[in-house]
């Protein structure tokens, strides 16, 4: 597989497509597609996309692909009870949640550790 190809396969995977990465990535909307044609990509654009795809450099360049994580620090824990309660903007797929979305999936998740599951 190419990084064209991982990198296409990582942004569909994350619900992104390659316009949209290359702008989070502070690239131009069509940087990415070079890759297909067989221009090299500079490390630090590869850096650029691995931070937007939160994976490491070496699963884009295929250096280490069973390790997609293995240059990305682990993140401190999130209670996601206190993050569906409170005020402020939680996302899921780049969305933001409504207050009934987060106050239905706080319930759900009480409703999970109450029944033991």
């Amino acid at each position: 597989m190419t990084t064209f190809e991982r990198i296409k396969q990582t942004a569909d995977e994350r619900g992104l497509n390659l316009k949209q990465t290359a702008l989070k990535a502070g690239l131009s909307e069509n940087a990415l597609y070079r890759y297909n044609q067989g221009v090299k990509p500079k490390f630090a654009t590869v850096k650029a996309v691995a931070d937007v795809l939160d994976v490491s450099t070496d699963h884009l360049l295929d250096n280490n692909i069973n390790e997609m994580h293995a240059n990305k620090k682990i993140a401190d824990p999130v209670d996601l009870a206190k993050v569906l309660s409170e005020e402020g903007v939680a996302v899921f797929n780049g969305q933001p949640l409504s207050k009934e979305y987060k106050n239905a999936l706080l319930a759900v998740l009480n409703t999970m550790k109450d029944t033991g599951k």
